[in-house]
């Protein structure tokens, strides 16, 4: 939640001591003079609250009061006067001020009217964002493909994640595309419109990470492979996160960081402060059933980029598909897709007698292979992960000829 207030007052005085007592508060005071000097902060994107004075002189707090309801009827704008008379107060409610203080007001009252008035204005801004994503297209869905429960359970982790406004950290198998989740956060967060800058841990030595954080203000800053970054820019790193900078950080990593933290790699500081927000994303292994919707995915791409006509993707390219491991995840998965797009790999042998029962056997027989495979041989937890009854998957092994213990590693 934003902490800005924008102080409007003419008497420098009173501006002073209201600054001091919302700086003492943890507030963050923009001070000016009059509506003029005031009147550049006034916008739908000012994420903060307006204390006024009421009598000024030129412009006065009704004025303003007017102006910001027509920029943002949802901005709240607190006035001030030294009259104290109801019929002005009634006055400034009716015409749309969020209260009416007189001064000198004590600073327990105006502090719980201002901590009110921000708390709507964090609830208001929320909202629009999520219409604005429901209306433009959903980042998370749109970027982030799979039809498996672990990919659903994706997206909405990251949706969640990217309202929190926190440090985040995303890890994963190499190759799961943890930048480009990091992105995704920052697509669906408040701060979509700002800055995003991918930087290499191992290239943030010396003024180089002030520089990304001054670059990516108000943005995010993505630090890939955070094991990788320098003792002394890692507390740098924590020092700029403590004193409350306007950069959000997400960091990423593929490496087991428990062990980067035992080695002296990894700051354990930084670590748990990251870790306070994580986002793992699930290797394709754990979610085989998405291998032909990302692969799918990728041809068109490739195609579209291409301007070619995307190839038929058949049952025997999918069974192919579903054998194989993918240690590369869905980087090694889009290198194939842009091969079968290119038609720069063999083509298979292809039976076109084969009808469809005769192609959705092949595709079956691989995926029981695949889980045997996964399994170490283990029939009743490769049975478990197809959500198959014990009989059944035997059945089907004898079906195939599949041997479980052809899968066993010696």
């Amino acid at each position: 939640m934003s902490r800005k207030v924008l102080v409007v007052d003419d008497d420098a005085a009173v501006r002073d001591a209201l600054c001091q007592t919302l700086e003492l508060a943890d507030l963050e005071p923009l001070p000016t003079g009059s509506f003029v000097a005031a009147k550049d902060h006034i916008t739908q994107e000012f994420d903060g609250v307006i204390l006024s004075d009421l009598r000024m002189p030129g412009r006065d707090g009704f004025h303003l009061l007017a102006y910001a309801r027509d920029q943002d009827p949802d901005l709240p704008v607190i006035l001030l006067t030294g009259e104290g008379d109801i019929p002005t107060a009634m006055k400034a409610v009716e015409q749309g001020a969020f209260d009416f203080l007189e001064k000198p007001c004590a600073p327990a009252d105006l502090l719980s009217v201002l901590e009110r008035a921000l708390k709507t204005r964090g609830l208001v801004l929320d909202n629009r964002h999520l219409r604005a994503i429901m209306a433009t297209g959903d980042p998370a869905a749109r970027l982030i493909f799979g039809t498996s429960q672990l990919a659903e359970g994706l997206r909405a982790r990251v949706r969640r994640v990217a309202l929190t406004e926190t440090e985040v950290l995303v890890t994963g198998a190499p190759g799961t595309g943890i930048s480009k989740v990091a992105e995704v956060i920052h697509l669906c967060s408040a701060r979509s419109k700002a800055p995003f800058l991918k930087r290499a841990a191992a290239s943030l030595q010396g003024a180089s990470l002030q520089d990304a954080l001054d670059a990516a203000r108000t943005g995010s800053l993505f630090i890939d492979e955070i094991t990788r970054m320098p003792a002394q820019a890692q507390i740098s790193l924590m020092e700029a996160m403590e004193a409350g900078g306007q950069t959000r950080i997400i960091a990423g990593s593929n490496r087991d960081l428990q062990a980067s933290v035992a080695d002296g790699t990894l700051n354990s500081e930084l670590f748990y402060r990251l870790e306070v927000t994580p986002v793992r994303i699930p290797s394709l292994a754990e979610r085989p059933e998405d291998i032909p919707v990302l692969f799918q995915h990728y041809v068109e791409q490739a195609c579209e980029q291409a301007g070619l006509i995307a190839p038929d993707i058949t049952a025997q390219v999918i069974a192919g598909l579903m054998a194989r491991d993918w240690h590369g995840n869905a980087r090694a998965l889009m290198t194939e897709a842009m091969r079968f797009a290119l038609r720069l790999d063999e083509e298979p042998v292809s039976n076109e007698t084969l009808g469809l029962v005769e192609q959705m056997a092949q595709v079956e027989q691989s995926l029981l292979e695949q889980a045997l495979r996964r399994s170490g041989g283990r029939a009743i937890v490769a049975a478990e992960a197809l959500k198959l009854p014990r009989k059944t998957f035997y059945d089907k092994l004898a079906r195939y000829g599949i041997r479980a213990e052809d899968f066993r590693k010696s």
